[in-house]
C-alpha cells in the first residue's frame, strides 16, 4: 500500500511538473529563437555552458529551450512587494523597470541603466530554492509514511520502502552515532539522520538530467556547517572549553602558540565541512559536463567527428555517473561522520577523552 501511494505521488508530481514545464517551453522557445541562432554563430563555449548549469538561476532549465519559469519576489521601499514570472526577465528584457543582470535583479531607468539609489530586496524562488523545497517534501512524505508503517505493522517484519531504509538508519545509528557520541547518542541521532538523508537526497537529485546543483552551492553547505558549528559548541562541556585555553599535556611555554591554534581549529572544522561537500559535488558535475562538451566541440569540425567522439565519451560519462552515485552516498556519510566526531569531542567526559573510550551499546567499549 505504501509503495503504491509513493508511486502515485511521484507520477502525479511528474505529470504536473512536465505539464507546467511544457506550457512555458513554447513561450521560451519562441522568444529565444533569435538568441539561440546567434549563439550557434558564436560557437560552443564550454566555460559558459558549465557555469550556467552548475549555477543557480531564476528559472529551472531542464534542456535547451525547455525552461520552467519560477516566481520572482521583489521588495522595494517605494513599491512594496512585487511578484511575477521569471520569464518576464529572460534574455535581458526589462519588465516593470526591472532587469536581470548576472543573476541579480536591478531597477533600471528608461535608458536601461541601473538606478543606484533604489535597493531591491530579492526573495525569489530560484532553481536551488525550488529543489530545496522538493527535497524537503520528499523527505517529509517518505519518513512520515515509514513512521506510519512502523505503527501499523508493529512487531512485524518491515516491507517495501521501510525495509529498504531501515538498514541505512541502523547504519547511521550503529556505525556513526554510537561510536562517536557515546551514551548520549540518542539526543543527537535525529539531527544526524536529518543531515545524512538531506545531503543524500539532494546529491541524488543533482544527478538527474536538469537537476539543480544544490549541495554544490557553497551557501547551502555553509548553512549546514554553521548548524553543526552551533550544535557542537552549544553542547560543549567544561572539559571541551578548558581544552581550548589549557590543552592537556602541553607545557606552559607553548600555550601562547597552542591556544591560537586551538581557536583557529574551532572554526576550521565547519569550514572543512563546507568546502569538502561543495568542492566534491561541484567537481563531479564539472567533469561530466566537460566530457559531454567534447562531443559538441568535435561536432563543430564535422558531424562525423562528433558522432565518433560520442562513441568514446558517452560510455565514459555513464561510468562517471556511476562514480558520482557512489560519491553521493560517500559525501553524505563523511559529512555526517565528521559532524558526529565534532559533537562527540565536545560532549565526551574527561576520562573518555584521555583514554579514547567510545560507546557501542550498554557495557560496550571500543578501544
Amino acid at each position: 500500500m505504501m509503495s503504491s501511494s509513493i508511486n502515485r505521488f511521484l507520477l502525479a508530481f511528474a505529470l504536473l511538473f512536465s505539464t507546467v514545464a511544457g506550457a512555458f517551453a513554447q513561450e521560451h522557445t519562441a522568444e529565444g529563437g533569435h538568441e539561440a541562432h546567434a549563439e550557434e554563430k558564436k560557437g560552443f563555449k564550454v566555460g559558459d555552458m558549465i557555469t550556467h548549469h552548475i549555477s543557480d538561476d531564476k528559472g529551472w532549465e531542464f534542456a535547451h529551450g525547455l525552461t520552467l519559469p519560477l516566481p520572482v519576489i521583489l521588495y522595494t521601499a517605494d513599491r512594496g512587494v512585487e511578484v511575477f514570472s521569471s520569464s518576464r526577465l529572460a534574455h535581458g528584457e526589462v519588465y516593470n523597470g526591472y532587469k536581470l543582470e548576472h543573476g541579480h535583479v536591478h531597477r533600471v531607468d528608461e535608458a536601461g541603466k541601473p538606478v543606484e539609489d533604489i535597493h531591491v530586496s530579492d526573495f525569489s524562488i530560484s532553481k536551488n530554492v525550488a529543489s530545496l523545497l522538493i527535497s524537503a517534501l520528499i523527505l517529509f512524505f517518505v519518513f512520515t509514511s515509514i513512521a506510519k508503517s512502523y505503527t501499523v505493522n508493529k512487531g512485524k517484519a518491515p516491507k517495501g520502502l521501510q525495509s529498504f531504509l531501515e538498514p541505512i538508519v541502523m547504519f547511521v545509528r550503529d556505525e556513526i552515532a554510537k561510536p562517536n557520541l557515546g551514551p548520549k547518542y540518542e539526543k543527537y541521532l535525529p539531527y544526524l539522520l536529518t543531515l545524512f538523508f538531506f545531503i543524500l537526497v539532494n546529491n541524488l537529485l543533482g544527478l538527474l538530467p536538469g537537476g539543480a546543483n544544490l549541495t554544490g552551492n557553497i551557501a547551502v553547505t555553509m548553512v549546514l556547517a554553521v548548524i553543526t558549528f552551533f550544535v557542537t559548541n552549544f553542547s560543549g562541556n567544561k572539559h571541551y572549553w578548558m581544552h581550548l585555553v589549557k590543552p592537556t599535556g602541553v607545557p606552559v611555554a607553548l600555550l601562547p602558540i597552542m591556544i591560537p591554534v586551538e581557536i583557529v581549529g574551532l572554526f576550521m572544522k565547519p569550514l572543512s565541512l563546507m568546502i569538502r561537500l561543495f568542492a566534491n559535488i561541484t567537481a563531479g558535475h564539472i567533469i561530466i559536463l566537460a566530457l559531454l562538451s567534447l562531443i559538441f566541440i568535435a561536432g563543430q569540425a564535422s558531424a562525423g567527428t562528433g558522432y565518433g567522439v560520442s562513441l568514446i565519451v558517452v560510455p565514459f560519462t555513464l561510468f562517471m555517473n556511476l562514480i558520482e552515485l557512489l560519491v553521493a552516498f560517500l559525501q553524505a556519510f563523511i559529512f555526517t561522520l565528521l559532524t558526529s566526531m565534532y559533537i562527540g569531542s565536545a560532549i565526551e567526559d574527561h576520562h573518555e577523552a584521555d583514554h579514547g573510550i567510545g560507546y557501542e551499546g550498554p557495557g560496550e567499549e571500543i578501544g
